[in-house]
């Protein structure tokens, strides 16, 4: 029995005309589209002329769905998987779908197109040689920090997603572990009328988000320069390396960088890191 094919196929991520002659193709020639909102992809799909049946999979029935759509599969029907805009998989649902096709040697082909952090990377001005995609970092404050604390020596650019009701947020809490003279931007509305760049340091960027609440509308994509030289100890004020110290002396290390963190704003790695060079010295 000949198994069908699982497209994985690039959708718009703004702009409808950003879409392929082959994406529109498959689209119309698959027996079922895996869409993760119905609603949202009906719109681009009345745009082409696209009749073909569509079914809802996101994240919170994916897991659900996989035995029905490899089933399809199976029977020798093919699907094609798309998401609210841009490439499946990236920050979106699908990733169990295409392992379980996988796992059973079935057809995936990817059909390519736009891809948001991509199209940032290509306009931001940010040294795209290296770059870490990072997607969406925690709702929650600590959680947030001690995310961004792992990149506090990373060398590639870093590529976030983030939301409009907490981009304020992420920006101060960016420029507070990764340090105030990273230069980071915001892309948002890429492909639309009012595609937006701003590039700056965590500062000038939350001032110009605070100008207008039109700055803070829209989905971001946000790019953070990696730091220029991993090997160099930061620089701290000798009164926090003091606290430090003084800390130190009546607890572990590593409990005496969480305090002095949070009572001084400086990345715990940074404190520890400082710490460990002062005592080579």
């Amino acid at each position: 029995m000949s198994t069908g094919s699982l497209y994985i196929v690039a959708t718009p991520i703004g702009n409808l005309k950003d879409i392929t002659y082959r994406a529109v193709d498959v689209l119309k020639q698959v027996d079922i589209i895996a869409a993760e909102d119905t609603r949202h992809s009906r719109k681009l799909l009345d745009h082409y002329g696209i009749a073909t049946k569509m079914m809802a999979v996101h994240d919170h029935n994916e897991a659900d769905k996989i035995t029905a759509l490899l089933d399809v599969l199976n029977q020798g029907q093919s699907i094609a998987l798309i998401s609210d805009a841009g490439t499946p998989l990236i920050s979106d649902p699908g990733y169990r779908l295409v392992r379980g096709v996988r796992e059973q040697g079935g057809s995936v082909v990817a059909i390519p197109g736009p891809c948001a952090a991509i199209a940032a990377l290509s306009i931001a001005g940010l040294p795209t040689d290296r770059f870490l995609f990072v997607g969406f970092l925690s709702a929650k404050q600590q959680a947030r920090r001690a995310q961004l604390e792992q990149f506090v020596n990373e060398r590639a650019t870093l590529v976030l997603y983030e939301s409009p009701k907490r981009i304020l947020d992420c920006i101060a809490d960016a420029e507070l572990v990764l340090g105030e003279d990273r230069t980071m931007a915001l892309v948002k509305e890429i492909t639309k009328t009012f595609e937006t760049v701003r590039t700056g340091t965590g500062r000038q960027l939350r001032d110009w988000l605070l100008e207008s609440d039109a700055h803070r509308k829209g989905e971001f994509v946000v790019l953070i320069e990696g730091v220029q030289d991993a090997g160099r100890v930061p620089s701290i004020d000798p009164s926090v390396l003091r606290a430090l110290n003084l800390a130190h002396q009546s607890m572990p290390l590593k409990k005496a960088c969480a305090l002095v963190s949070e009572l001084s704003g400086v990345a715990k790695n940074a404190l520890y890191e400082a710490a460990i060079a002062n005592s080579n010295e």
